[in-house]
């Protein structure tokens, strides 16, 4: 599942779900200045844009639309996987006036429906914009990492 609220490698676990790392709220914070009229950590990440688009590993094609983003979470979510835990390394934030940039590495372990671990790796762009005074999340491209072969 590529979607907004999936492991940025398209494996279940992590888009939506900002608050299991230190880092990832410490990298909200950044981005919404650490004012208290701001978005906080917590709702920052929930700010999606209606014309959102994204491209992932599991569909050869962008996804646009937050409604179809959305369509495809519920679907994936109906499967019985979920994340055991999750985390941004290196993530660099780059404020352009009205406009930010988020980079980093996403890793992570997800059990599937059967109890299985498999971890999850990703390089991944998250764009925001700031509307209305509140970031949102515009674009997002999440590319899954290989191994050696």
């Amino acid at each position: 599942c590529g979607s907004a609220r999936c492991t940025d490698d398209g494996k279940f676990a992590h888009s939506r779900i900002w608050g299991h790392s230190p880092r990832a709220s410490a990298t909200l914070v950044s981005l919404s200045g650490g004012g208290e009229n701001e978005s906080s950590p917590g709702t920052l990440d929930s700010a999606i844009a209606d014309d959102y688009t994204e491209f992932n590993a599991d569909y050869p094609v962008r996804i646009d639309g937050k409604a179809l983003s959305d369509r495809l979470y519920e679907a994936q979510t109906r499967g019985g996987g979920k994340p055991l835990a999750s985390d941004m390394l290196n993530a660099k934030v780059q404020v352009y006036g009205d406009t930010a940039i988020l980079t980093y590495n996403f890793v992570g372990v997800n059990q599937d429906k059967d109890g299985k671990t498999e971890a999850s790796t990703a390089k991944s762009t998250r764009v925001y914009a700031k509307m209305g005074g509140q970031w949102t999340r515009v674009p997002a491209n999440f590319a899954p990492v290989s191994g050696p072969n």
